[in-house]
């Protein structure tokens, strides 16, 4: 059990879901649940495919790598980078076979709207940055750019060849991500490996370290990957339907899947995890605490709160 529903001192909805914490070495040193029932990566895949992106030639700046890994909100910032990493490669938005879509973040989206804004765009997908980086790669590599989204396109072989390795999990057969790329299997086992390696594996320094340093744009501020990637010396990143993967520099890994998809089960999650493992400075608890426990809302005011019920076995 993840967490628990909280109003009024009433206790409503427990949230059932799966946690590891893992070594590089692959060795799991704590768990609760069902940690290898397989569920897809999703976004939480994005620090790898980026890593790949890079290492076939997107020759990303260290900003434009963190785009290539980030899950934006559609800001001006985001925007002008993603337009910026296309155009160093002679492309436009047009390259870009991400969906189209309105910004993800309820500002950025209000933004756009009013300043009369009538159609979605592509570079407004919160995944356009990842879909630049690859790209970057095809171009560099000389791969075909129409269809670097085929799981049998060489850059997409490619990162899932990797993600299988380092993960010490097979990955195939994928499926289709919201955003039109080949999506990973994977299971928590696995995710708590693949996290461990990201903050530990020389070959991913570049990444975890720009995961690191610019967590707004790998995430929204106030969400849980950019907040523990704010107030630890790790990288974090959540994904679709309700998972995060957590990197922390010390050699830990931490993965969170909620079976029922509720995201801030897998928030409260992440944050006790962290806790029980003393991997929470005192300093960083009270940053931590509105995604550790964040507060209900009810007609406009607070009613209650989520409450973490993790119960962690040793390994």
């Amino acid at each position: 059990m993840l967490a628990a529903r909280v109003r009024s001192g009433v206790e409503e909805t427990f949230h059932e879901g799966a946690v590891a914490v893992s070594k590089p070495d692959g060795t799991v040193v704590a768990f609760s649940g069902d940690i290898d029932r397989p569920y897809f990566l999703r976004s939480s895949a994005k620090p790898f495919q980026s890593f790949i992106s890079q290492s076939c030639g997107a020759d990303l700046e260290p900003i434009e790598l963190a785009m290539a890994s980030a899950s934006h909100r559609g800001f001006p910032v985001h925007v002008a980078l993603v337009e910026s990493m296309l155009d160093k490669a002679g492309l436009d938005e047009s390259y870009l076979r991400c969906p189209f879509g309105w910004p993800r973040g309820d500002e950025a989206r209000r933004r756009v709207l009013g300043r009369g804004e009538t159609r979605t765009r592509r570079i407004w997908s919160d995944c356009s940055g990842k879909h630049a980086g690859f790209l970057r790669a095809c171009v560099a590599s000389g791969w075909p750019l129409e269809s670097y989204l085929e799981p049998d396109h060489p850059l997409q072989r490619r990162i899932i060849s990797f993600v299988s390795e380092i993960g010490d999990y097979p990955v195939e057969p994928v499926g289709v991500d919201g955003c039109g790329a080949p999506v990973m299997r994977t299971t928590v086992r696995a995710m708590s490996l693949l996290f461990a390696r990201l903050a530990t594996d020389p070959r991913l320094a570049e990444v975890f370290s720009v995961m690191h340093r610019y967590p707004a744009l790998v995430a929204a501020n106030g969400e849980a990957d950019a907040s523990i990637a704010t107030a630890l010396h790790a990288a974090a990143k959540g994904g679709a339907l309700a998972c995060i993967g957590i990197g922390l520099a010390s050699g830990t890994g931490v993965a969170v899947k909620s079976w029922d998809g509720v995201y801030e089960a897998v928030d409260v999650g992440a944050v006790a995890a962290l806790e029980a493992m003393g991997l929470v400075p005192a300093a960083a608890s009270s940053y931590l605490a509105p995604v550790g426990r964040p507060v209900m809302f009810g007609g406009g005011s607070p009613v209650g709160h989520m409450e973490p019920r993790l119960e962690l076995t040793i390994a």
